[in-house]
């Protein structure tokens, strides 16, 4: 049997689309955010869920190249490096609000910190530190089922929350996806909208004065 060595990937320059998956979306929504922030053992802990949940930071790449001088408590904002796309003109890096969710939890972790020029997270540089075990635990200390994408839905969950306030282009901004990536893999429909669309079309309109005797 021949073995011939082929010196170059004939499908180098094939782009493969990533399909969205419905089934493995989950909305965290702010009930469960707080078990599972009682649940985090250390400041460390609560400023990742924080930053993963309300910033809608990536989980690990950005939040480890995050330091406490892209955090400009002046001005209320956070500088968000992306290794994710930093290959693309101007996606290297984004600012974010230090949204009134995520404030206390970062306050926490600057007044505690021992260098204030240093990483924000300090816990989990090892390269053997496993976070999504660690986070599944943290989950099943609040008493909840561990959902799909761990990290992935909180980021979905707060880009849901945020396009309910703000235009999708400066939530896209924000959190630094584009729209169709948004519309596809991360935005959902949840049981609020439902609730609220219910309430809305079963409130009787007011009488049209016309046809009032």
């Amino acid at each position: 049997m021949n073995k011939d060595i082929i010196e170059k990937n004939p499908f180098d320059g094939i782009k493969v689309a990533v399909q969205a998956n419905p089934s493995r979306m989950y909305f965290i929504t702010i009930e469960e955010a707080n078990k599972v922030m009682d649940a985090c053992p250390n400041l460390q802990w609560r400023a990742i869920f924080a930053l993963c949940r309300y910033g809608g930071m990536r989980c690990p790449s950005e939040l480890l190249t995050l330091k406490w001088t892209d955090v400009n408590w002046e001005r209320g904002r956070i500088t968000v490096h992306s290794p994710k796309t930093e290959r693309y003109q101007g996606k290297d890096m984004r600012q974010i609000p230090i949204f009134p969710e995520l404030r206390p939890y970062l306050l926490e972790a600057f007044n505690q910190a021992r260098d204030k020029l240093g990483y924000v997270i300090t816990l989990c540089r090892k390269k053997n530190t496993n976070l999504r075990t660690c986070f599944k635990r943290i989950i099943c200390k609040a008493h909840l089922k561990p959902w799909p994408k761990l990290f992935q839905n909180l980021r979905s969950s707060r880009e849901t929350e945020l396009t309910e306030k703000f235009p999708l282009h400066v939530v896209c901004a924000w959190l630094g996806n584009s729209q169709l990536v948004a519309a596809k893999h991360y935005l959902q429909v949840t049981e609020d909208h439902f609730k609220s669309a219910i309430i809305e079309s079963t409130t009787p309109s007011a009488p049209n004065p016309k046809h009032v005797a």
